[in-house]
């Protein structure tokens, strides 16, 4: 019992920090949102650059959020 109440509750864990930067990248009034940025700047490669991408097609004239900056600035 004790193993599929810790799998379910990381199962919604996942789900909802999934949401989360769904609804940031997708979603957001501002690019600047502190969780969003957090969750965006960790996720794997190619879900990163789709999750800049689209913050990019609302915010392209905003500086970029950190995760979505070049090194040399501007968005990725």
């Amino acid at each position: 019992m004790g193993v599929s109440v810790g799998l379910a509750l990381l199962i919604g864990g996942v789900g909802f920090l999934g949401y989360k930067w769904w609804a940031y990248v997708t979603n957001t009034k501002s690019p600047y949102d502190e969780i969003g940025i957090e969750l965006n700047s960790r996720a794997p490669g190619p879900v990163n650059e789709w999750g800049c991408a689209q913050l990019k097609l609302r915010f392209e004239r905003m500086i970029p959020p950190y995760g979505c900056a070049r090194p040399e600035g501007g968005w990725k």
